[in-house]
């Protein structure tokens, strides 16, 4: 079973979620899909990391080749290439290596080279397998890396699967979210948290997805992200109460569910609500 973890921005709890969630479960695997950020691995601090770098496939024109006649250009319908005093440039940060310009090429002059944009780190802690991917800086987009993390996703018999997505709503979701059997939306009591739950609230009903909400640092004062819920007929899966102790241990990278027998009955009973949630058919079928 897959479990995708969402928030609208950074800081809304939406890792804090991801690794208790993962640390409470009795068979799990952890993946940080967050790769311009990954940071869950500073709580379970992984042993025995395996790396493999994750490259892309980019244009290389052969220059005694090309005759300029454009064909390239015209095709590409990102503008990642242009013909400009006799050279044709190739801007890599926004080609999105479809190959579709080496096609099209009649003097062959173009072939394909590739280009390393960041990697996978995958090891263990404990008993849970935890995966990390991390884009390079500068560069445009992290959803090969987060392709690669899924597809080679192996679980276990009766494993739960927690994707600490990236914050946001970009395509680099979607890419997360895509094959999830369940969704956890993070929220925070605010206007402002309600404008960014409101945002991850469309995607996944624009993928059909099943999901529910989890409202972090929750006060006894109004909540507008539970009003938000309540108005949308949105499923509230739980609430985590705004905690000085909770903070501190999050701040520190520390697991908090394994570090007072409190947290591990909140993150525990959280489990268990997302487990009753998540569709019959996909929970008899993992």
């Amino acid at each position: 079973m897959k479990i995708a973890v969402l928030s609208g921005k950074g800081g809304a709890g939406k890792t804090l979620v991801s690794v208790n969630l993962a640390a409470v479960a009795k068979t799990s695997a952890y993946i940080d899909c967050d790769v311009e950020e990954p940071n869950g691995h500073l709580f379970f601090k992984p042993v025995g990391i395996q790396e493999e770098k994750i490259s892309v496939r980019i244009p290389k024109v052969d220059v005694k080749l090309c005759n300029g006649c454009r064909k390239c250009v015209e095709f590409c319908n990102f503008n990642a290439l242009a013909y400009i005093k006799n050279n044709l440039i190739i801007f890599d940060d926004v080609c999105h290596s479809c190959g579709g310009c080496i096609l099209v090429c009649p003097e062959k002059a173009l072939t394909e080279e590739p280009k390393v944009i960041g990697k996978v780190q995958r090891g263990v802690s404990d008993k849970i397998m935890v995966s990390t991917g991390i884009l390079n800086t500068g560069e445009a987009t992290g959803i090969p890396i987060i392709n690669k993390l899924l597809s080679e996703e192996k679980p276990q018999r009766n494993q739960l699967t927690f994707i600490d997505c990236p914050p946001g709503s970009a395509c680099i979701v979607m890419e997360s979210i895509k094959d999830a059997d369940y969704c956890v939306l993070v929220a925070e009591p605010t206007l402002f948290g309600v404008h960014n739950l409101n945002m991850i609230y469309e995607l996944v009903n624009l993928f059909n997805k099943p999901f529910g909400v989890i409202l972090n640092k929750c006060l006894k004062e109004k909540n507008l992200a539970e009003n938000f819920c309540i108005e949308k007929n949105i499923k509230i899966i739980g609430r985590i109460p705004f905690d000085n102790e909770l903070g501190t241990l999050n701040s520190n990278a520390e697991i908090a569910s394994n570090k007072n027998e409190k947290y591990r009955e909140l993150f525990s009973s959280l489990l268990d609500s997302v487990i009753k949630e998540v569709p019959h058919e996909t929970t008899t079928n993992t």
